[in-house]
């Protein structure tokens, strides 16, 4: 079809194309350019492309509801404001209590999971790629529907934050969650005879704090090596809040064949809005049944922390699965569980004014109103 102008000059244009057509056609494209011609009138009749008048009062037209829609601007807005503010008090308020999230990915995975085997022999049903959503506005995720050894969660973030990689040092103060992988027994069945039996390599608090040195055992001194993560972290928090790349990783791909156990919790992203620091954490391997309650409370707890001593308030804790699993000998366990009602979260209070991440003590920290359900017993698998 013709493209022609809407005004007088449809004549013209079609005279013009006649004559190209006969020009490089002859005779034999007549009927073809009384055709052309035909469809260029039937648009000029039919008005379908608008003339000058028309596109006059068309812009005419949009003037004034440009006008128009300027005034309502400001009210539309305020409006839509609202009725976002509206719609996320409402979902708060279907989601109900957060410890539902924790929940909720329990029994997806009992529905759901598949059955898979596992580098402890025990067996898995597991989901991958599957997360959850914390508060921490007046409220700290300590899971109530059984109770979590809070002293555990604590002791082992100060431990990381320490840069150890003792796990007699962690055991001396009560808490021997990782005796089983610093055994002897354990080192030498991973490759490791030679190792201090308690040595577990370079696992978390030395990524954390020395990225990059090179290991050798857990009593020497790497001072000044390496990359200090956490520091650089709350440093950037403090000067560029708004940078992308506050990020924590503990898994080092060179160092992992030197690790009794490779990271689970693998990498973490600090994000600060609105006077609001929040913690996401990607955990490669997510154990539902033991590992994720721990888990769940210790970024918690590490994001108050840099909070605390960077003048923020805590966020959101974000959790990000994935392989997340039950090992099949935790699924009666979970299932007791699953049949409790979570209680009020707890609190948690910093009892001083701390500046460095290096200063917390054990007790600077006051857990209060925390009221769970009795203790489930569950096997670790190692």
């Amino acid at each position: 079809m013709v493209v022609v102008d809407g005004g007088g000059g449809g004549g013209e244009k079609v005279a013009e194309k006649k004559m190209k057509l006969v020009e490089q056609n002859g005779g034999q494209q007549q009927e073809k350019m009384m055709v052309v011609e035909e469809e260029v009138q039937q648009e000029l009749t039919a008005d379908k492309m608008p003339n000058v008048a028309q596109k006059v009062q068309a812009e005419d037209g949009e003037e004034e509801e440009q006008k128009t829609g300027t005034k309502a601007a400001g009210h539309l807005q305020k409006q839509k404001d609202e009725v976002k503010v509206d719609d996320e008090e409402e979902e708060d308020e279907k989601r109900g209590h957060d410890e539902h999230e924790y929940l909720d990915l329990v029994r997806q995975v009992l529905k759901r999971g598949r059955l898979k085997g596992d580098r402890t022999g025990t067996g898995t049903r597991s989901m991958f790629g599957m997360q959850a959503r914390y508060s921490l506005r007046g409220q700290f995720p300590l899971l109530t529907t059984k109770r979590v050894f809070w002293k555990g969660v604590l002791e082992e973030l100060l431990w990381f934050i320490k840069g150890s990689t003792n796990a007699k040092e962690l055991s001396a103060k009560g808490v021997k969650i990782w005796d089983a992988n610093g055994s002897r027994a354990f080192l030498d069945r991973q490759g490791f005879p030679e190792r201090e039996e308690g040595d577990l390599g370079p696992v978390y608090g030395f990524q954390w704090r020395h990225f990059g040195a090179d290991y050798t055992d857990m009593h020497a001194d790497y001072a000044n090596q390496g990359l200090d993560q956490l520091q650089h972290v709350i440093d950037t928090i403090r000067t560029n809040p708004d940078d992308r790349r506050i990020i924590m990783c503990a898994w080092n791909p060179k160092d992992v064949p030197l690790m009794a156990l490779p990271p689970c919790h693998a990498l973490c992203q600090f994000y600060v809005a609105d006077g609001e620091l929040s913690c996401q954490l990607y955990q490669r391997s997510a154990d539902l049944g033991l590992g994720v309650p721990f888990n769940i409370a210790s970024y918690a707890l590490l994001t108050y922390m840099i909070a605390h001593i960077t003048g923020l308030k805590p966020g959101d804790f974000v959790h990000t699965l994935g392989d997340a699993h039950v090992y099949v000998n935790h699924v009666e366990p979970l299932k007791t569980q699953l049949q409790r009602e979570p209680r009020p979260f707890p609190t948690l209070h910093i009892r001083r004014t701390v500046t460095s991440i290096d200063d917390f003590r054990s007790d600077d920290f006051e857990l209060r109103d925390y009221d769970p359900h009795a203790a489930i017993k569950m096997d670790m698998a190692v």
